[in-house]
């Protein structure tokens, strides 16, 4: 008979693709785990790992039983969050990814205040890129992202939290503040700088000017930063261009205030989004998180209609 135990250790051994990490994480010995799946695999006449690999990967049926096994595992962590309702009682850990184009803007808003009314909830919050969070809720190493969407994967579910406009930020000396109206094509211009390769907020502004691939062509050095705060600084020091999200604007001195300007023919907007698993369980804690952070952000930014969502894939 299948037990669950069992199923946390194919579960473990397929997220971290190797029997000693797996082991570790699941605290027992490596013997203990390989044995308890050996016989799993005795059990049901069936190979779960190719142990010929390397890394350790499933074999083709040894897929869909891990797969299966993840929906299990959640849908018996659902009977304690029922008890746990039942009772009302707020309790339980968190696993947050949120993007960097995010983190230091949204984060102090909502998480402090998060934690302080729901004291036995832990909070843990990584920063990563999007893609990285996809492969992380993939493998349940987090429980919900907070990212930019639509991001149309077919395991994951979006609940959109606001929508935030993209705005310039231009060297104070730079042309685009003599002029009465901006459009998007007065940004396709060599001096733009941008983020790094990885980050969805490049793919947007990418998207949003079309882009041909002339950036850094009228630039002192070739860079790609990591992060907004970077670009601003370099913006600031080394003249050019580029484009930030609203939040970036929260806490702001007047002198950078001053760099900011909107476009005129269109008001570009990225949707923000709690994303998890469709398996995800803990159903209250993510819905006592969406209101928290709504209850934060200004009510205009809520408003879909306000603008044109930018795709980033």
């Amino acid at each position: 008979m299948v037990t669950l135990t069992q199923l946390e250790y194919i579960v473990a051994v397929d997220t971290y693709r190797h029997f000693g990490k797996a082991a570790e994480h699941c605290f027992i010995t490596q013997p203990t785990l390989s044995m308890q799946i050996k016989k799993l695999e005795e059990d049901m006449e069936v190979i779960i790992f190719d142990r010929s690999k390397q890394p350790l990967i499933p074999t083709d049926i040894g897929q869909r039983i891990i797969e299966q096994a993840r929906v299990v595992l959640k849908q018996s962590e659902e009977i304690t969050n029922i008890v746990k309702e039942h009772k009302n009682q707020v309790s339980g850990l968190i696993r947050i990814g949120i993007i960097p184009t995010l983190a230091p803007y949204l984060l102090p808003l909502f998480v402090g205040h998060y934690k302080r009314k729901y004291p036995n909830i832990l909070i843990k919050v990584e920063e990563q890129t999007t893609e990285n969070i996809i492969k992380l809720l993939h493998k349940d190493l987090i429980d919900v992202g907070v990212l930019v969407t639509p991001l149309e994967e077919e395991k994951i579910n979006e609940k959109p939290l606001f929508y935030e406009e993209m705005l310039i930020y231009a060297n104070k000396n730079h042309p685009l503040h003599q002029k009465e109206k901006i459009h998007v094509e007065d940004i396709a211009i060599p001096e733009i700088w941008l983020l790094s390769d990885g980050h969805c907020f490049r793919h947007q502004v990418v998207n949003l000017c079309s882009y041909l691939g002339t950036a850094n062509g009228e630039l002192p050095f070739y860079f790609e930063a990591g992060s907004l705060e970077t670009l601003m600084n370099i913006v600031d020091n080394e003249g050019g261009i580029t484009l930030i999200p609203e939040l970036a604007k929260n806490g702001m001195s007047k002198e950078r205030l001053a760099n900011v300007i909107s476009f005129s023919n269109i008001k570009p907007l990225r949707e923000v989004s709690l994303s998890y698993s469709r398996h995800f369980a803990k159903h209250k804690l993510i819905n006592l998180m969406l209101n928290e952070i709504k209850e934060t952000i200004p009510d205009f930014m809520l408003d879909k209609e306000r603008g044109t969502v930018v795709k980033w894939r």
